[in-house]
């Protein structure tokens, strides 16, 4: 293709991008020149390729040709540059590189974000810091946690390798499926750490929305925001439905009583909550492990952290600002070992 009609292509995909956003990126250019497919940006984003390089139909060097194309185009139409940040929607939020090399100087012309004059300072301010909502992955086929060697329903990408919801801290979230836009914008809002979740549409060929994982308790205050509207008062009927079919009660009394043995300090209803929450069927939390379901006392010990972890510490806020995994662990050590060490003790 010779740079005149590569010209024209470019032009051709910023106007469309500019007339339905009042601004224009690079990934927008190059999806519509069809270099790219928004699934590849998914993965990309999901942090599963090193560089978006690898993944379009053209060299390195045709993407930078495409870069000047645009900035020219831009500036011809008086838009405004604004550089803004690329991260991957990871537990570590990395900075996502557009080419192998990572030339800082064709990275930072990636990362322009052209805006039209109608936009206001304060929405430009609010899309350069936009931070991407953590991804969790419905998987395609059978897989294996990089940590733990287990699997599960969902999981995250972590050091560019697949990871469980129990080895990333995030299996205390609960799964709010889409279809109810202010429930899933409230319990959002609610929640300290959440993630959306998507699964790839092999129809259509792009990763959907299925859903978020939320905190239940911002679930619950959710819920009872939206109780005037009878669909919130329907799901939660049915919520409740499926957690009751999810109990084991028989054997989360035991649980409960284990935990009460071994950490007598532990009040009987938060004993009762961490039991419930560990053991719920098909949850692949530490409960339902074969080690638990004999009430081996590490694994009893573990649910009793895992819950002081989310419950009693700053570790949900800090992986929601970025800090990573076992950095936090260790932040929020002293908390955990001064909890523990009140469960652990009888009561007076």
């Amino acid at each position: 293709m010779t740079r005149p009609n590569l010209a024209r292509r470019v032009a051709d995909a910023a106007e469309i991008a500019l007339t339905n956003r009042k601004y224009v990126t690079i990934i927008d250019v190059l999806t519509g020149v069809r270099w790219l497919h928004s699934r590849h940006v998914d993965i990309w984003r999901q942090g599963r390729v090193a560089s978006l390089d690898e993944l379009t139909d053209v060299s390195a060097d045709r993407l930078i040709d495409t870069a000047d194309l645009l900035r020219r185009w831009a500036e011809s139409k008086g838009l405004r540059p604004v550089e803004i940040p690329y991260v991957a929607g990871t537990r570590d939020r990395r900075e996502l590189r557009f080419t192998a090399t990572g030339d800082e100087a064709a990275e930072r012309a990636f990362r322009i974000q052209w805006l039209s004059p109608e936009v206001s300072e304060t929405r430009a301010r609010k899309l350069a810091e936009k931070v991407p909502d953590l991804t969790v992955v419905i998987p395609e086929r059978e897989w294996t946690c990089a940590t733990c060697g287990g699997t599960g329903p969902y999981l995250i990408m972590e050091d560019d390798a697949p990871h469980c919801l129990t080895c990333t801290d995030l299996d205390h979230l609960v799964f709010l499926p889409a279809g109810n836009a202010a429930l899933s914008r409230r319990a959002k809002k609610e929640s300290g750490l959440s993630a959306v979740v998507v699964q790839f549409n092999r129809r259509r060929k792009v990763y959907q929305r299925q859903g978020i994982l939320v905190e239940e308790q911002a679930l619950t205050r959710a819920e009872e925001q939206c109780l005037a509207d009878e669909d919130a008062r329907a799901r939660r009927r049915e919520r409740d439905r499926e957690r009751r079919a999810t109990q084991d009660l028989e054997f989360q009394a035991r649980m409960a009583a284990e935990i009460r043995r071994l950490f007598p300090g532990c009040p009987q209803p938060r004993a009762e909550a961490i039991a419930a929450h560990a053991a719920e069927r098909g949850s692949g939390r530490v409960g339902r492990t074969a080690a638990a379901k004999a009430l081996d006392e590490e694994a009893v010990t573990l649910a009793v952290v895992a819950s002081i972890r989310h419950e009693d510490t700053d570790y949900d806020d800090l992986l929601m600002s970025g800090v990573p995994r076992m950095t936090a662990r260790e932040r929020i050590r002293p908390q955990l070992d001064a909890k523990l060490t009140e469960f652990r003790e009888h009561p007076k």
